[in-house]
């Protein structure tokens, strides 16, 4: 069964999403979003549904918090709020997250989402990922339909994708061809850009989740 951490200070809220969601989903909630970390570190989620606005820690905090450790970065974000300004959204998703839904909550809406992330964004987690630096090649066409060819170097790898740094600016969604640099030509995949990682004074970081594999990649 998948896992979902809910982080929301109201004891109504978080029983509401046990009652819709239990039923497909084990769900960890907390009212504590200074525990939150600890319990996303503990058991691992699928994803992670986050409040915006709670008393002494703020969602977006908490959403910087989760996207700045390696356990936790590629987790999705899913955020929840009574009230969702532009200016909250562009913040939450330069820190990664995927979604917004504001109460109440559509829950046909969100297990449609859900759903969606389990199929194209969620790494199983019994995975292992290894921080790893290994140049790549990047083939295919950006957010304005410019073909590009663009060298790029692995953050850290997994069975299932990789993270890296690159000078192309890529949208989420965007499909690439991936080869092994120090091969030459070698492909071996094409992949889907899940999350960006903007921080400032430093390189973008984007996770890409493999859409088939046609060669033989880092890890067996």
């Amino acid at each position: 069964m998948r896992r979902l951490l809910f982080v929301d200070d109201d004891e109504a809220i978080r029983k509401l999403f046990r009652l819709n969601l239990g039923d497909d989903y084990e769900i960890i909630d907390t009212a504590d979003a200074e525990e939150a970390l600890a319990l996303a570190m503990e058991h691992k989620p699928d994803a992670i549904l986050l409040d915006l606005h709670m008393p002494k820690f703020s969602g977006l905090d908490l959403c910087r918090t989760f996207h700045s450790f390696s356990q936790t970065n590629l987790v999705p974000i899913l955020v929840i709020s009574g009230a969702l300004t532009d200016a909250a959204k562009e913040a939450c998703a330069t820190l990664g997250a995927s979604a917004f839904f504001t109460k109440p909550i559509d829950f046909d809406a969100l297990r449609s989402r859900l759903a969606t992330i389990k199929r194209h964004t969620m790494t199983p987690r019994s995975e292992v990922r290894v921080r790893l630096r290994i140049p790549l090649k990047l083939c295919g066409s950006n957010g304005n339909g410019a073909v590009f060819e663009e060298t790029a170097t692995t953050e850290n790898v997994s069975l299932s994708g990789f993270m890296c740094t690159s000078a192309t600016a890529f949208q989420k969604d965007s499909v690439v061809e991936v080869f092994l640099a120090k091969n030459g030509r070698q492909k071996v995949a094409r992949a889907r850009c899940v999350r960006t990682d903007v921080r400032e004074g430093e390189p973008t970081q984007y996770a890409f989740r493999f859409i088939e594999k046609t060669g033989n990649w880092i890890l067996k």
